[in-house]
């Protein structure tokens, strides 16, 4: 299915939306499917509320870090943490964004101002081939895993048609990966987000 081809995905948020588990679960799925994959987290705290930015890098890879300019994809859980990312972004390359919005305490105290969404997205718009915003909360709220905005978030990106490897690949790692008790809420999550990028 891969044909060879390398596959860099930035994926970033902040500390307690689960970014190291996306990263984790997109490594292992990679590796089911029989490709090499490299996991990195490339800087920030995954404490709750910091920045947190990791790396994926699927296929004939020796590195997990992602020149400037090389990424295929970014898959950011929150709208202004995928805007500090785009210089990592190829010029033909996809955004799959929560729009969701965390205030970071620089905001909420005032020393910093958070744009407008439009602007945020018209800035992406420049730098992407393509845009997917995705209603993560209200999708994986919906399906009964409210807390699974990472796994809904990872469903859009399998279906923007970024990664090397099915989408039955992701599956049967959330299945390994997550607590018994939370598989069926999370299947439903990654499925509502599969469809929404697949109907954006």
């Amino acid at each position: 299915m891969n044909g060879g081809r390398k596959v860099g995905i930035v994926i970033s948020g902040v500390g307690g939306q689960g970014i190291l588990l996306a990263a984790e679960i997109m490594g292992k799925a990679a590796l089911r499917a029989g490709m090499n994959a490299l996991v990195s987290e490339v800087h920030g705290m995954a404490q709750r509320g910091g920045s947190v930015v990791c790396t994926v890098r699927i296929g004939d890879v020796y590195s997990p870090l992602i020149a400037d300019g090389s990424a295929d994809a970014i898959l950011s859980l929150e709208p202004i943490e995928a805007l500090r990312n785009l210089g990592c972004l190829k010029k033909e390359g996809i955004i799959v964004t929560d729009i969701s919005q965390i205030i970071p305490f620089t905001v909420s105290s005032g020393l910093e101002r958070y744009p407008p969404l439009p602007e945020v997205y018209a800035e992406m718009k420049k730098k992407c081939g393509r845009l997917l915003k995705i209603d993560a909360l209200t999708l994986a709220t919906d399906a009964g895993a409210k807390i699974a905005r990472n796994i809904t978030m990872l469903g859009a990106l399998c279906g923007s048609g970024v990664l090397p490897f099915s989408k039955e690949c992701l599956l049967e790692t959330i299945r390994e990966t997550v607590p018994a008790k939370f598989v069926e809420a999370n299947e439903r999550a990654f499925e509502s987000g599969y469809e929404a990028a697949k109907n954006e």
